[in-house]
């Protein structure tokens, strides 16, 4: 572990759970999962929609993710899934320093700004029905 990464995963969690300039939209929320460009989700996870051949299966599938986690269970996950797994391959979605065999789209930059991780949120919160 790198000295100070806990400080440095702690600023970051508390950074993603400011308060967005937007209220959060489920419907921006699903359309950002669904881009696979842009959120990445897919690449890793199912998603309760769209063409299986285009969806994840490294990781647990999105259906029924708002069952099992709360708000602040889904931000924390999102900002620091190394918390969860110290192993885990996911990326944290909010920091930008301190991360290794980041693509070079990503370097030096979060993968959502604090706007697109409320919507992101907001739509996984939904997501109620059983795997």
């Amino acid at each position: 572990m790198i000295p100070g990464s806990t400080t440095l995963r702690m600023l970051a969690l508390l950074s993603a759970m400011a308060m967005p300039a937007h209220a959060a939209d489920v419907t921006r929320g699903k359309a950002l999962l669904a881009d696979r460009q842009r959120s990445l989700c897919l690449l890793c996870h199912a998603g309760p929609d769209g063409e299986p051949a285009l969806q994840g299966s490294l990781a647990p599938g999105l259906r029924g993710v708002g069952s099992r986690h709360d708000l602040t269970e889904l931000r924390h996950h999102l900002s620091a899934p190394q918390d969860f797994n110290p192993e885990t391959i996911m990326p944290s979605y909010t920091r930008s320093s301190g991360l290794v065999n980041v693509g070079r789209a990503w370097q030096n930059r979060p993968i959502l700004v604090p706007d697109e991780l409320e919507d992101l949120i907001a739509y996984l919160a939904t997501l109620k029905d059983a795997p």
